[in-house]
């Protein structure tokens, strides 16, 4: 290893790592880390390409603003180098994007605009369409463009692919990519029709877009659905998308590409985020499906430490329903941090409110039941505490005891569900109750969450 004059010095040449622990059936699976690029994803190379290129055309020179509609990721690889070159950049993403991404870009110095993720191409708070429409409106501003920009497959054809058929000695016969632009897809195909036509290029999709439809059964839908993964799966056909050498398709499910994304964590110890997952649910199925010894090779698209608040965190699992619970077709099915698992964020009558906060704000709650041992004896909620600091803040140094509510509403575990209304009109949330056992919290935001599983 030498010493680099830039981050952007370090984009590229990420290594591969033969996965040892899944079940991959008589194939052998082969992990291409893009997480390890300096902005943790494949985009960074494409980041790099299009922005390098389109000064190399005189289009673009430092001080201009660059303009993108992205999932975060190609973002990311957008800041790193606006950051290092000079240029402003404006992001439009759609506001299922992690949390984590968003930091991430805002910290990098972007311009974040948070746009819907329930609307299709053609209606304009579409990111890319809105995206557009601010470059238009900016002065002195450039479009990117990655679902149409040429440099962006160039950027697989000309490194990703090479890259990984060298590091791969020649050897390998079929690889599993995701498709959001097409740039990875398209650049891949083009390398390897001219280089190794014999490998199979295999497409993970997310449920909900249209284009395993499309590879399988060659129909172009003209309705999609929306999926919680990020970054892959469409609603249309990117103008640099080039299909025709891709053999098969999978539509993976949400669930199964956070599951399968946890599983590689779990069993090969990589940390990848959420189209990760769904890469490696389809790799998965390609393997077992296999009845001749194959090398295949996946992608680790991203770093997961962009998903620890969604994909990584329990709660957020059991909220969609990706994660299995037992059912006791009681009140216990709605309580989301049971008090015996202890999951339940509690805080002691004799403890300080300023603990009580603290709490609240590291736990992201708003209220916490206040234990004295086991036994519940009160509930302390964030209006509780303001209106006994307000006007003398040295009282965050008084007792939980001071502040607490101590009149509770208990429910039994076997009450109806219709029982929860009236204490959720009150205002307050319904604490439950097996006898004089304290089993845990049910919110307004618990019921909801409740009936929408069983919706789906």
């Amino acid at each position: 290893m030498t010493v680099q004059n830039s981050v952007l010095e370090l984009i590229g040449e990420t290594p591969i790592v033969k996965a040892r622990n899944l079940d991959t059936g008589v194939c052998e699976l082969y992990l291409k880390l893009e997480c390890m690029n300096p902005g943790g994803s494949i985009k960074d190379r494409i980041g790099l390409q299009m922005i390098e290129a389109a000064e190399k055309a005189g289009r673009i020179k430092p001080g201009d603003t660059l303009v993108e509609g992205t999932a975060g990721n190609t973002g990311i690889g957008l800041a790193l180098v606006a950051q290092q070159k000079g240029y402003k950049l404006v992001l439009v993403v759609p506001d299922k994007m992690s949390r984590e991404k968003i930091f991430n870009l805002r910290a990098m110095g972007a311009e974040v605009v948070l746009t819907r993720s329930d609307v299709a191409k053609g209606h304009p708070q579409y990111y890319q369409d809105m995206a557009e429409r601010l470059a238009r409106e900016t002065p002195n501003a450039y479009f990117i463009n990655q679902f149409g920009n040429p440099d962006n497959p160039a950027a697989h054809e000309q490194g990703t692919g090479p890259e990984i058929w060298r590091q791969m000695d020649g050897k390998m016969d079929a690889i599993v990519f995701g498709c959001g632009s097409s740039g990875t897809m398209t650049g891949l195909s083009r390398y390897f029709a001219k280089t190794a036509p014999n490998v199979e290029l295999i497409l993970a999709d997310p449920v909900g877009s249209i284009l395993e439809e499309y590879i399988n059964r060659g129909t172009l839908s003209e309705k999609s659905a929306s999926w919680l993964v990020e970054g892959i799966g469409e609603d249309f056909l990117p103008p640099i998308s080039d299909f025709t050498r891709v053999k098969k398709a999978y539509a993976i499910t949400d669930k199964e590409s956070f599951l399968a994304g946890r599983e590689l964590l779990m069993k090969e110890g990589v940390l990848g985020g959420s189209s990760t997952g769904t890469l490696l649910a389809a790799a998965l199925k390609y393997c077992r499906e296999q009845t001749e010894p194959k090398k295949v090779v996946v992608f680790v698209c991203d770093t997961g430490n962009k998903y620890l608040s969604k994909m990584f965190n329990d709660y957020w699992m059991l909220d969609q329903g990706f994660l299995d619970r037992p059912v006791h077709n009681d009140l216990r099915d709605l309580i989301l941090r049971p008090y015996a698992q202890k999951d339940t964020v509690v805080v002691g009558p004799n403890d300080s409110l300023t603990v009580a906060y603290q709490r609240m704000k590291m736990y992201d709650v708003s209220q916490l039941p206040v234990m004295d041992g086991d036994r519940i004896v009160g509930i302390v909620d964030e209006s509780d505490v303001l209106l006994h600091v307000y006007g003398e803040e040295k009282r965050f140094l008084d007792p939980v005891s001071t502040a607490m509510v101590s009149k509770l509403d208990q429910l039994d575990v076997t009450a109806s569900m219709e029982s929860l209304l009236p204490v959720f009109d009150r205002g307050h949330v319904a604490i439950v109750m097996d006898g004089a056992k304290f089993l845990g919290l049910i919110t307004r935001i618990d019921l909801l969450n409740y009936l929408r599983r069983r919706a789906q």
